[in-house]
């Protein structure tokens, strides 16, 4: 099985990205967006076709061409009360908790999901897809579940998460099969 994960499109400039942030494409994603349609078009012919439940997510997926079937395990880590702010706001507030969050990744200081539940539940849902073989799969979500992915295939250790960059419409693929992934590049 081939599952191809692509980054949704921008829904804010990087310094207001916000823990949860629902929010609809921004200009500059849509932008960007209709430059990447002609390479990322192709990936509509996947038998399967999902994406997370935010707004960004949902409107790449359309723009692509995908009518992706929203999926509530391919949300974003919930972040409890740090919910609609960003990290810097955070920082501000509640330093010792955000130090605790990047140290600890059973730790959840803002009440919502640990780190590694975040990725468990990542993982649980790639190793549930009903494809096996040659089938395709491909799925829009936000950058944080698709490094969660890429930790939960790699079997890497938690503090790798915090190494990752994925950016808006960034394309991941992974080969394999349940508890078999391999990161496919190229």
């Amino acid at each position: 099985m081939l599952l191809t994960l692509i980054a949704a499109a921008r829904s804010s400039a990087v310094l207001d990205t916000r823990f949860g942030d629902d929010r609809p494409l921004d200009a500059a994603g849509w932008h960007a967006l209709e430059r990447a349609i002609p390479v990322l078009l192709p990936l509509a012919a996947a038998e399967l076709r999902y994406c997370s439940p935010t707004p960004s997510s949902r409107q790449t997926g359309d723009a692509l061409g995908l009518a992706p079937l929203a999926q509530p395990a391919l949300r974003d880590c919930d972040m409890g009360r740090w919910y609609g702010m960003t990290l810097q706001e955070v920082a501000a507030r509640e330093p010792a908790a955000v130090e605790a969050w990047l140290a600890d990744p059973r730790s959840a200081p803002h009440g919502g999901e640990p780190l590694l539940a975040f990725v468990s539940r990542v993982g649980g849902w790639l190793d549930t897809r009903p494809l096996e073989g040659e089938g395709r799969i491909v799925a829009v979500t936000e950058s944080s579940v698709i490094r969660a992915a890429m930790l939960y295939a790699l079997k890497a250790p938690p503090q790798s998460y915090w190494r990752t960059e994925v950016h808006p419409l960034s394309v991941v693929s992974l080969s394999g099969r349940p508890g078999r992934w391999s990161l496919r590049l190229g």
